[in-house]
This record gives structure tokens, sequence and C-alpha cells, in this order.
């Protein structure tokens, strides 16, 4: 397994600067003081450590700022998946029940996920900002290595408040230059976030020393955006088209597609041309627990009779996302305006030990590596049998994830067993190059030129659509590390738009077919609820899809979502009670919370 010699520094260094860290914010006798850390071995460990925290990690199981690793997942499975449609929660209802509220809208500011998630991105937006701190008394560095510095900790702390942004709209704003922390929420946060992506964007190289550092073109697609979320498409759009016609990856890899769909999700062929800027995960390297094996998502594994997992049978695809990726048989392209009309069929309410035979008709090759489903392969472990790996297929229905799930052949090295669950050498993509195509779809259609939205949208689908990124049967089933045949494991058939579709159909149409396309691409990747709610119609997508998967699955039945109050979450009650201030909190509570 390829892994890079940054993450073994990650490692080190973490643990070493990170007590430097809490140094600067509480003396003690024996403590390193700033002035032996202000140099430059102190501040590059300080940026290694705020680079650790991407994914929200101490040590062992322990989360920054003290809750469970589910809670502040950087994948944002709960808040941007669940939350978003794309999955149940899963396992079965008595299992993680805080998590049910947010998934229905009907959660309260007390909720534990929401302070977890908080204290983890502070604790992160901190790290960047000792960095800062430190950077600007430290005097043995060059001018091109303090820009590169500075590029990097303004690009992580963009980062951080972008998370902050997006979950919550109106957080506290804290910088370097900060010395009263007790700051109200009512700050603009997006002239602040792109100031610093801005500068990142201008200063950093497009190369750098090590994997998993951030370059310019990581902080220009980042920077793009942020445009993009406030509807700048005009800012956003020079910024995309140089990223796709120029940007590299940091170690100079020309960004592009890669040829095989699911090599985003193979630990020996990450760091790939489509890794735009990637969360490095690492397993078997703590020996106190997989604290760097993408913690966050070790719930989410089939489990079951026979299954190969140790636990914990969450985050199951639903119903609903299956749907999307069934096609036109005539002309190979989705039904986007009545996809639930032609269900995949489902084993739901089949046992284990009863006949199933798989969905015959035409389906998106790309449903078979997001979805775990009857009667296919999953990766090398088998074929999957169905509601035997579903702890309770009335709740959370009968499929399973497939994304965050390693393969059997390289399980010693790619899967970590050091604690009760699983964790996985499999990096998470903040932004991956398939993202930035179609963003830059969404700005070509907003104010730009509708033919240019199509050719992105259809250099994504292309790749779909190509043979060698499809699944395919086993040689023999009962016995998969015979490997595949060159049979597919369902009837694929999946074309790209034809020649004018969206110029002839307008604006509209294309906007929704590039929704559309970012559902299917992006499936249980934790982008959805984010795009639905920035896009206006978060409202109408999720009222719908509890109507329709509330029919086969119990999980969901209480949902509703109110537009207005549920586009962000509630400011943790816990951080509202700690801000108080001369008899009043300092914090102010969303709308439609109090």
């Amino acid at each position: 397994m390829k892994r890079s010699a940054y993450l073994l520094i990650v490692l080190f260094f973490t643990t070493q600067f990170y007590a430097c860290k809490k140094a600067l914010e509480q003396p003690a006798l024996g403590s390193l003081s700033e002035e032996i850390i202000a140099n430059k071995n102190g501040v590059n460990g300080l940026l290694i450590g705020a680079y650790a925290a991407l994914d929200f990690m101490e040590g062992g199981d322990r989360a920054l700022g003290g809750g469970d690793a589910w809670q502040v997942s950087p994948t944002n499975w709960v808040f941007g998946a669940v939350a978003g449609g794309d999955a149940s929660k899963g396992s079965d209802g008595a299992d993680q029940p805080a998590i049910d509220p947010i998934a229905n809208f009907y959660s309260d500011a007390n909720n534990v996920f929401y302070n977890g998630k908080w204290k983890a991105l502070f604790e992160c937006v901190t790290r960047t900002n000792n960095v800062l701190k430190l950077l600007a008394k430290a005097t043995d560095i060059t001018a091109d290595e303090r820009k590169n510095i500075e590029g990097q900790a303004r690009f992580l702390r963009g980062h951080y408040y972008f998370e902050l942004k997006k979950m919550w709209n109106m957080v506290p704003w804290i910088d370097e230059g900060t010395t009263a922390f007790n700051q109200p929420n009512n700050t603009d946060l997006w002239p602040k976030i792109e100031a610093d992506l801005k500068f990142a964007y201008e200063n950093l190289p497009p190369a750098q020393s090590e994997l998993g550092r951030a370059n310019k073109w990581a902080a220009g697609a980042y920077l793009a955006k942020a445009y993009l979320y406030q509807h700048k498409y005009l800012a956003a759009k020079p910024v995309f088209d140089l990223v796709i016609t120029a940007g590299t990856t940091s170690s100079g890899l020309k960004y592009d597609l890669n040829e095989e769909f699911e090599d985003n999700w193979r630990p020996s062929r990450e760091n790939n041309p489509e890794a735009v800027f990637v969360i490095q995960m690492a397993a078997n390297v703590d020996a106190s627990g997989p604290s760097h094996a993408n913690n966050g998502d070790m719930l989410n594994f089939p489990y079951g009779d026979g299954s190969p997992f140790s636990c914990c049978g969450f985050f199951q695809p639903s119903i609903d996302l299956v749907n999307h990726f069934r096609t036109n048989p005539a002309t190979g392209l989705p039904y986007i305006s009545n996809y639930n009309n032609f269900p995949v069929k489902t084993d739901m309410g089949i046992e284990g030990n009863q006949p199933f035979t798989p969905d015959q008709g035409t389906l998106d090759p790309r449903l078979d590596w997001t979805a775990g489903r009857r009667g296919i392969p999953y990766h090398d472990w088998g074929i999957y049998p169905g509601k035997p790996w579903a702890r309770d297929q009335s709740y959370g229905g009968p499929y399973g994830p497939k994304k965050n799930v390693y393969w059997h052949e390289s399980a010693d090295t790619d899967g970590d067993q050091g604690t009760w669950a699983p964790g996985t050498a499999i990096n998470y993509s903040i932004i991956r190059f398939a993202d930035v195509l179609l963003m830059a779809a969404e700005c070509e259609a907003q104010e730009g030129s509708l033919s240019k939205a199509q050719e992105y949208v259809n250099r994504v689908r292309g790749r779909a659509a190509n043979p060698v990124t499809w699944l395919y049967k086993y040689k023999d089933d009962h016995d998969p590390s015979a490997g595949f045949s060159n049979e597919p494991a369902a009837n694929y058939k999946i074309n790209e738009y034809p020649a004018n579709d969206f110029s002839s159909k307008g604006k509209a149409y294309a906007l929704t077919a590039i929704y559309y396309e970012r559902k299917i691409e992006l499936a249980m990747e934790g982008h959805r609820f984010f795009d639905l709610v920035r896009w206006g119609i978060a409202e109408q997508e999720l009222n719908a899809y509890f109507s329709y998967q509330g029919q086969f699955t119990s999980d969901v039945r209480k949902g509703r979502f109110v537009k207005g109050k549920h586009d962000f979450y509630p400011i943790p009650q816990r951080q509202i009670d700690l801000s108080q201030a001369n008899g009043s909190a300092v914090l102010k509570q969303n709308p439609g919370y109090n």
C-alpha cells in the first residue's frame, strides 16, 4: 500500500507539537515557551498538527474536543449524507438515537452531535491560528517559506470555517490576533473565508514537497467553491477555468478523472490525478487505536450474520438514492424528473435463504460502486447476501455502504482492527476533480455557456460509460479470490447527453441535469444536504424523500423539513451557555430554534 512520508511526519509531530500548542494557551512548569518553538521547526510542527486535525481525531478512538468519532466525522456522513437523503442512519432505532432527530429535522440545540462537531472544528481553527501566531515571531524562515506556511495555514483555516459556515451559518470569527475569545456570532464569515482562500491561491506554490499538503490549485478550487456557495458565479467561473485547464496535484499530476471510478476509494491507487484535496488516512499506525484510519466512519460497515466486519451496520444507502441510478433503456440517460417511477428491484422483506433475482433493467454502473445490494459482488468479499447483513432491514433498508469499505485482498494493510469497529486507510476527498467539473458546470449554466456545462457533465458521465470502470461478476461465485470475469455484474447502460441537449432545452433543464449528476456521482460522500440548501430546494426535495422513503423504511417517517429553519443546524446549547457575559449569552441561536 502506498502511504506518503507526510503521514508518518504527521503522527510524530502531532504528538510532539500539540503539547506545545497547549503550552501556548496554559503555561506550566516544564512546558515549552513561545521563544523556544518560534522557529522554522516549531512552526512547521504546529502546521503539521493543523493538518493532522483534518480527521478530527486526537489519538486512539478519541475525537478532538472529547466527542465520539462519528459525531465529528470529516465525511459529514450524518450532517451531509443521512440528512440529505443519500442514506438511512442504519443499524436499528435504539443505536445512536441522537442521529434520528437530525435525519428527521426535529432535533434541538442539546443534541450531542452538534456540540461535538462544534468543539472539534474550533480546536482545528485554534491550531491554524497558533501556526500564524508563531510564524509572525519566527526569524529563521525565508520569505518564500513564510508565504508557503502562511498560505497552508490560511487554507486550512478557510476549510475549517467553511465547514462551520455551512453547518451553522453564523459563528464567531477567531483569528491569530484575537485575545478576547468570547466573541459574538454576528460576523459575515464569507469575506473572511474568501480572504484566507484567496491568499492561499495567490501565494501557495503549484507543487509541494510532501503529499497531502495544499497547493495553489487546491486553494483555487476551494476559493471557487466558496464563490459558488454565495452564488457569485461570475467570480467562480474563471477560477474553475484555470483549475480545470492548468491545475495539478501537489505532486505535479495534471488534474483529470481517474480512468476507473473506484480508484477514488482504493488506498493503493490514491493520491491520483483526481485528488484535489484529500484527508490522508492511514491504518495500523497508532498503537492506541485507529485514530488516523477514518475513525469517524467506523460504524459504517455491513453487520450481521456472516459479515466479515466487526461492526456496526450504519449508513445504509437509501432506496430513493438507489432509484436515482436507473437509466432509460433507449437513451442511457437518467429519469431526472421522475426516477422513483422506475424503481430498482429490492429484497425488502426477503430472507437471506429465500431466492432473489437482482434487477434486470438498465442501470448506471456507478450504483454498484456506491451501494451493496443483494446478488451483486461486494468488492471481493463475496456476493452481497441482503437481509443477513442488515441489522434491521425494516428500519434502515436493504442496502449497504461501499465507498468507505476496504477490499478483502488488502484487508491486512487497508483495514485497521485496533478497536471494536473497523478503521480504514481509504482517504476522504474533500474536493475531487469530478466535483470540480460539476461545480464548474453549475457556473457555466448560471452565467456562461450551456454547451460548456454539458461538456463538463458529459466528461463525468463518459468516465462512468467506459466499461473498464464497471463492476463484473466473479469467475466463481463461491470463490471470490478467483477474480472477476468479463461479464458485467448488472445490465449497465449509460450514455452522455446528446449534442446540444442543454442548449436546446434551456437553463432550467441544464441545472436539473447538473444537480442530478452531482447526486449520483458524489453519492454517500457527504455533500447532498449542503447542496440542497445552497440550491434553495431542500424543502421540496427532502419532504418528497421522506414521503417516498417512508413507505419502505421506518427511520424517516417523522421527517419534515421547514425552509428558513432547517437550512442550518442549531447552535449547540452548551456553547450558548458557556458564552454568558454580564448576565446574557453572547452567542445567539439560529432562527426557529429558540
